[in-house]
């Protein structure tokens, strides 16, 4: 597992900034509809400019199991994350890969994700780590909106499941907080560190890397204590 996630990268260069500010995973879009779409063929060349050891995640949304097993095969991704309205059924074809589902948290809370979840037990096909991003009509994520955080830390309530993964409207100034209301195993911001869309910005990395760092050592001390 990992607990800091940088995705939307779409360059060599960006790549490398991400590995030097110490992040943990870095993620890639394909997507098509997404201003952060990074084609296969440069995929493998972002992907050439990081060091063994940083984790590779590949989102998708709404692709075909054969879509995602090409891509996935190809770039040896550690990671598949189904950012779309993907049913139960393709977690449990994607044997061998570690999956990441995401949700976007919406007016229904929580109800959506636990539904899924109870289909996956059924399929005995549970993702690796649940996702949660901010709902907005029209988008699959990336929008730097802000997820309700007091909705997202019931997710604990749901009992032992998937890891979480917070994401939405996550920036430098806000991720030390939302990991103390959250308390979620990981941490995924896109928007939150870029200078344009698609465009990481080191400086906005390096902070948003140290103050994750800061919010989770400080987690971990609370849990100590207690």
């Amino acid at each position: 597992m990992f607990q800091i996630k940088i995705c939307g990268v779409t360059s060599a260069a960006d790549a490398r900034a991400v590995a030097e500010a110490g992040a943990d995973c870095i993620g890639l879009n394909f997507y098509s509809g997404s201003a952060r779409f990074l084609p296969t063929s440069r995929a493998e060349e972002v992907l050439a400019a990081i060091p063994d050891g940083l984790m590779k995640a590949g989102v998708f949304v709404n692709a075909s199991l054969s879509e995602i097993q090409d891509i996935a095969g190809r770039l040896a991704l550690d990671f598949v994350q189904l950012h779309g309205d993907e049913p139960p059924e393709l977690i449990s074809q994607l044997t061998g890969y570690s999956v990441i589902k995401a949700f976007r948290l919406g007016v229904e809370g929580l109800g959506p994700v636990t539904d899924y979840l109870d289909a996956c037990y059924q399929q005995a096909a549970l993702p690796a780590m649940v996702l949660l991003d901010a709902y907005q009509p029209g988008s699959y994520g990336g929008t730097g909106k802000t997820i309700d955080w007091p909705a997202a830390r019931e997710y604990h309530e749901l009992g032992a499941g998937p890891a979480l993964i917070l994401a939405g409207g996550l920036k430098p100034d806000n991720v030390a907080l939302a990991i103390r209301a959250v308390r979620p195993a990981a941490v995924d911001t896109a928007s939150g560190v870029e200078s344009s869309p698609g465009q990481k910005d080191p400086t906005r990395l390096a902070s948003f890397i140290h103050a994750a760092r800061g919010g989770f050592a400080e987690a971990d001390q609370r849990e100590r204590e207690r």
